[in-house]
């Protein structure tokens, strides 16, 4: 269990720091309009917050860290696919790749 605590801890401080720097960083707002999502990047970015906040809740409500995780795992799946469409190499693709199967796993283990 101590395990699974550490995890979920890493990914949703990751998911908050990444959501917080889109806010900060012009940098990640042009990533997205490369993938052709500016319309959809705040609502993204929304998701990976509230996916982020999810698991800290979830590491006392369970049911929330299901939700949370398996979110996430959604969302970092839809982000290696775009990243395959627009033709990234699997060294930029690894991050969305390892978050995605890291959500996975929480989301599996918390079963």
């Amino acid at each position: 269990m101590y395990l699974l605590t550490v995890l979920t801890l890493f990914s949703s401080l990751s998911f908050l720091g990444y959501g917080v720097a889109y806010f900060i960083s012009p940098n990640m707002k042009e990533e997205f309009k490369r993938f052709g999502l500016e319309r959809v990047g705040l609502i993204a970015i929304i998701f990976e917050l509230l996916g982020a906040v999810g698991l800290l809740v979830g590491l006392r409500i369970n049911p929330i860290l299901l939700i949370a995780s398996g979110g996430l795992a959604v969302l970092m799946f839809l982000g290696v696919a775009i990243r395959i469409k627009v033709k990234d190499g699997l060294l930029v693709s690894l991050p969305a790749l390892s978050f995605m199967l890291l959500n996975a796993y929480i989301f599996v283990k918390a079963l």
